[in-house]
């Protein structure tokens, strides 16, 4: 998902929920705690292969990874008096190791 994308409407609405449980769901597999003060997100993607991206087209998927964590319970609400939400990152290919997103979480307690 992309800020380039021209999606129809319905699609992209499938996709960002896709997102969204799949962060929930992974945050409980994890054993992510909940009912914290503040959190810090970033994401992080390394693409198949080094070439020119623009780090800020993959917001959209940043802020549906929020909502699930959102959703999980991590925090209340994403807005800044509970989390944090930085520039997503892309990280240089690794030859052999393909594409890779993930989110990294630094909170405090209450």
């Amino acid at each position: 998902m992309s800020m380039n994308d021209r999606m129809h409407w319905a699609q992209k609405a499938k996709l960002t929920k896709t997102i969204r449980q799949t962060t929930a769901t992974l945050a409980r597999a994890h054993r992510i705690p909940t009912g914290l003060g503040h959190v810090t997100v970033a994401l992080v993607y390394r693409p198949r292969a080094n070439r020119r991206l623009d780090a800020d087209n993959i917001a959209p998927v940043l802020k549906a990874a929020c909502d699930g964590l959102v959703d999980h319970g991590l925090v209340p609400d994403d807005t800044p008096q509970w989390m944090t939400k930085h520039m997503p990152v892309i990280a240089p290919a690794q030859k052999g190791a393909g594409g890779a997103m993930w989110l990294e979480l630094t909170w405090e307690d209450q």
